[in-house]
């Protein structure tokens, strides 16, 4: 009698870890038990299975979720780039900045993805039409993997987060550091605003990666943008930069048009070796006007080309 009392206890302990215990969300998107996402605010949101009704309010998100072969109901209205094409009929909701929440509430999105700096505000009117917003940033490369991380965990993919992790990683490990490094400036712009990127903006990190030196580096960091700072002139013609790079959201062409002119108005510009020799160029909006998401390998290829040719 003994053996078969052992024997019943042991079922039972057996029997309550079984009920205490969760699966883990497995690659093919099938899911037991509860998923629990902590985003980059430090919420915890939590779903019965994988989110399959997205909304992503910027580009940068949303070619992540693609890259892991997920997909999205609702998308930026922006300019996609080639990337993103097969979505193009995917219905446009606003920006992280100005979104239809109407149009939001018609999807009815199992999660929302935001920026955390600028849709912290928008937490109760996303969850007022019961759904959730996730929110995450992308001041470095290291932000970008963590949102690949991020998403592959959302999405049940996470060894394709890895695959694609790893790639990023190679690609940094394969930039050969000049041996002279090229001084540059790079300029955030819109007509009448431009703000030099810091080391702590992604454009400023991606630079770094690709070994360029900043000349702002040391420039202290605006209140509202603590990613950039205000371009002093006389310290950006001391430093006399060999390259200035610009990136924008609106029209590159008026953005680089009107910075000219602002450094027409002190004539010492004239003498920076960047405008001496004509390297005052314009990035790609898609890799820096905004986060590149799942295409910042190309944002690295782009800025060590232009590095390497002028260090050569």
């Amino acid at each position: 009698m003994k053996c078969l009392h052992v024997i019943w206890a042991g079922l039972v302990v057996v029997l309550l870890l079984g009920g205490c215990s969760q699966a883990a969300p497995v690659e093919n998107g099938s899911k037991q038990g509860a998923l629990n996402i902590q985003d980059f605010a430090g919420r915890t949101l939590s779903f019965h299975e994988s989110p399959e009704r997205i909304v992503s309010l910027s580009t940068g998100d949303m070619s992540i979720i693609y890259a892991l072969g997920g997909q999205v109901v609702g998308r930026p209205t922006a300019e996609l780039p080639d990337n993103l094409q097969k979505a193009k009929s995917v219905q446009s909701i606003g920006t992280t900045h100005q979104f239809d929440v109407e149009l939001i509430t018609s999807l009815k999105p199992d999660v929302v993805l935001g920026n955390e700096s600028l849709n912290s505000k928008d937490i109760s009117t996303i969850e007022g039409i019961g759904s959730q917003l996730l929110l995450t940033s992308a001041n470095s490369v290291k932000d970008i993997q963590r949102q690949v991380t991020l998403f592959g965990d959302l999405l049940g993919k996470q060894q394709k987060a890895k695959a694609l992790n790893a790639q990023i990683d190679q690609r940094i490990k394969q930039v050969k550091q000049p041996e002279k490094k090229v001084k540059t400036l790079v300029v955030y712009g819109a007509p009448g605003t431009y703000m030099a990127a810091l080391p702590q903006s992604l454009s400023g990190d991606l630079l770094r990666i690709a070994g360029g030196a900043n000349i702002a580096e040391n420039e202290p960091a605006l209140e509202k943008f603590p990613q950039y700072a205000q371009i002093n002139a006389e310290k950006v013609i001391e430093a006399d930069p060999d390259l200035i790079l610009l990136m924008t959201h609106s029209n590159p062409k008026d953005v680089k048009a009107g910075f000219m002119s602002e450094m027409k108005q002190n004539a010492a510009w004239h003498d920076v070796s960047a405008v001496k020799n004509g390297h005052v160029e314009i990035l790609p909006s898609d890799l820096f006007g905004t986060n590149p998401g799942a295409e910042v390998i190309r944002a690295i290829d782009e800025l060590e080309k232009k590095l390497k040719r002028l260090s050569s």
